[in-house]
C-alpha cells in the first residue's frame, strides 16, 4: 500500500467516525426536542384552560372545577372554581417554587423542598410534577429506547445532580399525530409506580393535544385521578408580572391580565 492510499483510507476512517458521532448527537438532539415538544403541548408560549379534575381514592371521591394560566415553562397558576368551599384556593408555580394560597384563613403558604412528593390538591398528580413539569429535557439524560412504526419508546434517566423523585421515566409516543399515549414513572427500585395515560385527542387551533389525562397509582389499582380540559386558549397577552404573590391572592373577578389571545 502506498502513502498515497494510506493516507486516503485514513481520511474515509476519520469522516466516518465524524459521521458516526454527528448521527448520534443527531439522534440525541431529535429526543430532547420530541419530549419538550410533548411537554409543552398543553402550555404553549402562554395559555389559559379550563378544567375537571375527578380524584377517586378508596375512601372517598371528589371533584374539582380550574382556572390555570401558564406563560412558556417557568410560570402557572392554578385556582379552583368549585366547589364552593373550595373557590379560590390557588397554586402558584415561579421557576421550580412553588406557593398555595388557602382563602378560608387568607394564607400564602411556599412549598418546601420535603414536600415536593406529596399530593396536590389530594390527587395522584405531585407538587413535584407542578414544578418540573416542561424541565424533563433539563433534569433527565433521554435515550430512544425503542421504535416501531407507529410509536417511539424515550427512557429517560435523572441526571447525576438533578433533584428529582423518580428513578426512570419512560414516554410512548405515537408518531402520527405526536402526542403521548404513555407515561410510565418507576421508583429509586426501578419499579413502575404510576402511568399517566392519554386520551380524547383534539384539535385545539394548530395543535393536536390529547385532552384528557387518567394517573394510575399502580399500587393502589382502585383509585385514580383523571384531568380533563374542557377549554385550552394559547397565545394569550400575559407576562411574568401576572404570575405574582399578589394575583395569587386574588379572586379570579379581580384577576389583573389581558385573557385576549395575541392576534386579537
Amino acid at each position: 500500500m502506498n502513502l498515497c492510499t494510506a493516507n486516503k483510507i485514513q481520511t474515509f476512517l476519520s469522516l466516518s467516525a465524524l459521521l458516526l458521532v454527528f448521527s448520534s448527537t443527531a439522534l440525541a438532539l431529535d429526543v430532547q426536542s420530541l419530549i419538550r415538544e410533548i411537554e409543552q403541548q398543553y402550555s404553549g408560549t402562554s395559555s389559559r384552560a379550563r378544567t375537571t379534575m375527578q380524584v377517586k381514592t378508596a375512601h372517598w371521591e371528589r371533584t374539582l372545577e380550574m382556572e390555570a394560566w401558564s406563560l412558556e415553562r417557568d410560570y402557572f397558576l392554578i385556582r379552583i372554581l368549585e366547589p364552593a368551599k373550595e373557590r379560590d384556593v390557588a397554586t402558584l408555580k415561579r421557576y421550580r417554587e412553588v406557593w398555595n394560597y388557602l382563602p378560608k384563613v387568607d394564607r400564602v403558604i411556599k412549598v418546601p423542598p420535603s414536600m415536593m412528593g406529596g399530593s396536590w390538591m389530594g390527587s395522584h398528580i405531585t407538587n413535584d410534577d407542578l414544578v418540573k413539569a416542561n424541565h424533563i429535557d433539563e433534569d433527565y439524560d433521554l435515550s430512544l429506547l425503542e421504535e416501531t412504526e407507529t410509536h417511539y419508546a424515550v427512557e429517560c434517566l435523572p441526571k447525576a445532580e438533578a433533584a428529582v423523585v423518580w428513578g426512570k421515566i419512560v414516554y410512548h409516543v405515537r408518531k402520527n399525530p405526536r402526542v403521548p399515549e404513555q407515561v410510565d414513572y418507576y421508583d429509586e427500585e426501578m419499579i413502575r409506580v404510576r402511568e399517566i395515560h392519554f386520551d380524547d385527542v383534539q384539535q385545539i387551533g394548530d395543535r393536536i393535544v390529547p385532552l384528557r389525562l387518567t394517573f394510575l397509582p399502580l399500587e393502589k389499582p382502585e383509585e385514580r385521578t383523571i384531568l380533563h380540559y374542557r377549554e385550552l386558549v394559547y397565545d394569550l397577552l400575559l407576562d411574568e408580572t401576572f404570575f405574582s404573590l399578589r394575583n395569587l391572592k386574588q379572586h379570579k373577578e379581580t384577576l389583573r391580565f389581558n385573557n385576549r389571545p395575541t392576534g386579537e
